[in-house]
């Protein structure tokens, strides 16, 4: 310890979210794990950003990193947060920890999409006061820390331990297993990819759709469709509109992964990459749709004349039909701006589509020839 009555914290993040959740627990968390210690000990707690996880997602690597870190500092705990979903023996990883070093590797993923910077915070809160307890002298592990850990295990649920091996740092290991284990990383790494920023990413894409959507509008072919559709069809456009924009920008930015490892934990690995890359690129997909929508319709309702609409199509020009042509329009809209996203540079759709972390993540997969990208 730094001194009898204060621990010195450190929250060891990797840029980006990690970084800016680390800033903003780092404000409460000394007075939170003051109160919930107790005997007047006092918490200092510092943020150090950095790319500790660059070149592997190996926990027992990255364990040895934040010891090697840890020693060259004067810090009692160390708490690394990243934003990458970690394996260890086919389990996905919650958090690594060591009571000998006062160590900790805590993966942002497994806590789930929502509400991550209040799970975030109590899962770093239980685990700096399981690690602030006298430190394992022995091999069996860490006895004082448990009474802790199981309040933060019962509360994300389905957290429980993994098995850690002999030659590890760590001494204690939680892991999420089975479909809500799944279901829970899977969310947490859409979170982590921001979906929403894929939006103003797609700069050329949004700029080709929004001519379309501006020039269909005072079509009147386009008109006299969108009045003739049946609300079943007016939505099987827009499902066929919203997956072909996020097929395209899958493919021709080739985020699709296949890997060329045998494994089963390689195939789930690359199932569960996939499918988080199709639910970040959907859900930006879909955000830009409804903002079409929005456009489309304060475009029409500015530069329509309900005269001309009225004797081209016999329908006149009400709320219901300033909907309906709008919604069209937007299906219209979005297959332009699919076709416009192919001026978008792959890197530039990689930028939007993903965190910093995961990007260099492929790049060190592709590079190292375990994951292949579709071509």
């Amino acid at each position: 310890m730094s001194s009898q009555d204060v621990t010195v914290v450190a929250l060891l993040a990797d840029p980006d979210a990690p970084t800016e959740i680390a800033q903003r627990m780092a404000g409460i968390l000394p007075a939170r794990l003051a109160d919930k210690w107790g005997q007047g000990r006092r918490f200092d707690v510092e943020v150090v950003s950095e790319p500790f996880t660059t070149g592997t997602e190996d926990p027992p690597t990255l364990m040895r990193r934040i010891l090697d870190r840890g020693s060259a500092e004067s810090w009692d705990i160390v708490v690394a947060l990243t934003d990458l979903p970690l394996h260890a023996h086919g389990r996905k990883l919650v958090v690594d920890l060591s009571h000998e070093h006062g160590l900790a590797l805590l993966s942002l993923p497994p806590l789930g999409g929502l509400r991550l910077q209040t799970r975030a915070g109590r899962a770093v809160e239980e685990v700096v006061l399981s690690l602030a307890g006298p430190r394992a002298t022995g091999a069996e592990g860490p006895p004082q820390g448990q009474p802790f850990l199981a309040s933060f295990v019962g509360r994300l649920a389905p957290v429980h331990p993994g098995q850690v091996g002999e030659e590890e740092t760590a001494d204690l290991r939680y892991v999420v297993s089975g479909p809500r284990g799944y279901l829970r990383v899977l969310l947490g790494m859409v979170r982590a990819n921001r979906p929403w920023r894929l939006v103003p990413g797609l700069s050329k894409a949004l700029a080709a759709a929004l001519a379309t959507g501006a020039a269909a509008t005072v079509n009147s072919t386009i008109w006299s469709l969108a009045t003739s559709l049946s609300t079943p069809r007016l939505v099987i456009a827009t499902v066929g509109s919203v997956a072909l924009m996020i097929g395209w920008l899958i493919v021709d930015a080739q985020l699709w992964h296949r890997s060329a490892e045998v494994s089963r934990e390689a195939r789930q690995r690359a199932r569960l990459y996939n499918a988080s890359t199709v639910m970040t690129v959907g859900i930006g997909v879909l955000v830009c749709y409804l903002g079409l929508i929005v456009i489309n319709l304060v475009w029409a309702l500015f530069i329509l004349n309900d005269q001309a609409f009225a004797s081209t199509t016999r329908t006149p020009l009400n709320a219901t039909e300033y909907l309906t042509l709008s919604w069209f329009v937007a299906s219209v809209a979005t297959v332009g701006g699919a076709l416009g996203s192919g001026l978008e540079s792959d890197e530039a759709i990689r930028a939007a589509a993903y965190s910093k972390r995961e990007q260099e993540r492929r790049r060190m997969l592709q590079d190292d020839g375990g994951d292949q990208l579709v071509t």
